[in-house]
């Protein structure tokens, strides 16, 4: 019999209006699409449960951010998140322009609790079901790299899993490290005690 363990991870859903973070959720949470989600205002959140191992289980806090924030706000939205999708259309190139700005956004605002670094972050450029030649000017190697499309649920659990096993590897290492730190102390309190009885 395991002794199961849970993990809860925030994470961001971020990019311009209309880029198709709603629609991404949706897929990756329920496994549906629709053609017409209104715009989000404001936040969003989905819940997606994952049998990580036999003995783990995950439960990812999806937070959709809406596509007008990147204000003071975001900071609230941000808070305690341990990794983000950065999503843009690539059928608008404007969205892609944007992707630096949300990223600038992210970093200025959030932090792993662990060492200070950035959170974990991945670009999507999704919608690659209506791409065309105008789109974000990247070439097609590099386009299929970090290429989804909701509709037609291209890439999306790959991208998320790639993130999960990011968060997860960053956690084991978390662990270690306090019960490396641990063991340390344990070993000097040791000393100290033996030194102490050895003195008088």
């Amino acid at each position: 019999m395991y002794d199961v363990r849970e993990y809860l991870y925030k994470i961001l859903v971020i990019g311009d209006v209309g880029t198709g973070k709603t629609s991404i959720i949706k897929r990756y949470v329920h496994n549906i699409f629709s053609m017409n989600y209104k715009s989000t205002i404001g936040v969003d959140f989905a819940l997606k449960v994952i049998q990580w191992s036999p003995d783990t289980v995950v439960r990812l806090q999806l937070w959709d951010i809406a596509g007008q924030e990147r204000g003071n706000m975001t900071r609230v939205y941000y808070k305690e998140a341990v990794a983000a999708l950065v999503v843009y259309d690539v059928t608008r190139p404007k969205t892609f322009e944007a992707v630096k700005r949300w990223k600038a956004d992210l970093d200025a605002k959030v932090s792993l609790p662990c060492d200070g670094g950035p959170i974990h972050t991945i670009l999507l450029a999704n919608k690659t079901d209506l791409h065309t030649q105008a789109s974000a000017g990247l070439d097609a190697e590099e386009m299929e790299a970090f290429a989804t499309s909701a509709k037609d649920n291209k890439n999306i659990e790959d991208a998320t899993r790639f993130l999960l096993e990011k968060i997860m590897t960053a956690e084991e290492e978390r662990a270690h490290h306090q019960t490396d730190q641990a063991a340390m102390l344990d070993r000097v309190q040791l000393s100290q005690s033996k030194v102490k009885e050895g003195c008088c």
